[in-house]
């Protein structure tokens, strides 16, 4: 199967390499540092089981996208409209854009953009970029999906990727969205991994409120957030204990996070329900204040 992936960071290195491993024709179309690292050697995927070089293709031009059949699209929230426009012109008619990205609404503002379907997708994976072409696997890696499109479990599956049928994916959506309410902000200001971060004086309390704020403005929106929120975040530190979050790498490295899409987006929905969101608001800003250090 002819598979690409749109924005070839961490996540996105992880989950083409694992179907690539698996056999499948997989194009990573990411920044040219990557790609070509990627092209000269391919990519070394690390994870807890294995570590090897995964032969794939790789470039830096939405135009590698043609043919297709099924194109990861993981790139920054801060980047949708832009990458999405890129796309279109080259994405053939019948293939299924699979958003694998941070935030509730992004497979949506892509719909707006393309004639092709576009499925959000839930995902839990601890991975990063070690350095050029060098993915490295912390922990989980399973995705939530939608019923009308488990035709594609059985590929995931087979390439190692645990994956969830939901009638609630919006919910899982902001389950996920929570979680990053909670950490992201919290990790990036310190500079510390989910397991040491939790140690803090007064976290836990923060990471409480975030979680309550993000839970009232969800129930305001009519969403049903599957599972227990406030354990679920509480979880998270225990199994990821080593993992920072993807707004401290994107601070670490000097990018451009995507807060606006997480606390920030939690906060918008708040003010036009009129409903306070302080912390979210406060985590929100600060990290806006570091990206300008």
């Amino acid at each position: 199967m002819k598979i690409a992936v749109m924005g070839a960071g961490a996540v996105g290195c992880y989950y083409g390499g694992m179907l690539g491993r698996a056999g499948h024709e997989v194009t990573l179309i990411g920044r040219r540092r990557h790609v070509d690292e990627v092209g000269r050697t391919g990519l070394l995927l690390e994870t807890k089981e294995f570590k090897g070089r995964v032969r794939m293709g790789a470039s830096t031009d939405a135009e590698a996208v043609r043919g297709a059949e099924l194109v990861l699209f993981c790139v920054k929230s801060t980047d949708t409209e832009a990458a999405g426009a890129q796309l279109g012109p080259h994405l053939d008619a019948r293939a299924l854009i699979l958003s694998l990205q941070n935030g509730v609404d992004n497979a949506a503002r892509l719909q707006s953009l393309l004639k092709q379907r576009v499925a959000p997708a839930v995902v839990y994976v601890a991975t990063e970029m070690a350095g050029p072409g060098h993915v490295k696997h912390h922990g989980r890696g399973e995705l939530v999906i939608s019923p009308e499109v488990a035709q594609w479990k059985d590929t995931f599956a087979n390439a190692g990727v645990p994956v969830q049928i939901s009638d609630n994916v919006v919910g899982a959506l902001w389950a996920k969205l929570i979680v990053n309410c909670a950490y992201n902000a919290l990790s990036a200001i310190t500079q510390l991994p989910y397991g040491r971060l939790v140690q803090g004086e007064g976290v836990e309390g923060v990471m409480r409120d975030a979680v309550d704020e993000c839970l009232t403005v969800a129930r305001a929106c009519g969403i049903t957030v599957p599972g227990e929120p406030q354990e679920t975040v509480r979880n998270i530190a225990r199994t990821m204990p080593t993992q920072y979050s993807s707004t401290a790498q994107d601070l670490g490295g000097g990018k451009r996070t995507e807060i606006d899409h997480l606390n920030g987006y939690v906060v918008r929905k708040g003010q036009a329900l009129g409903i306070p969101t302080p912390v979210n608001g406060t985590l929100q800003t600060l990290v806006k204040l570091m990206e300008k250090r």
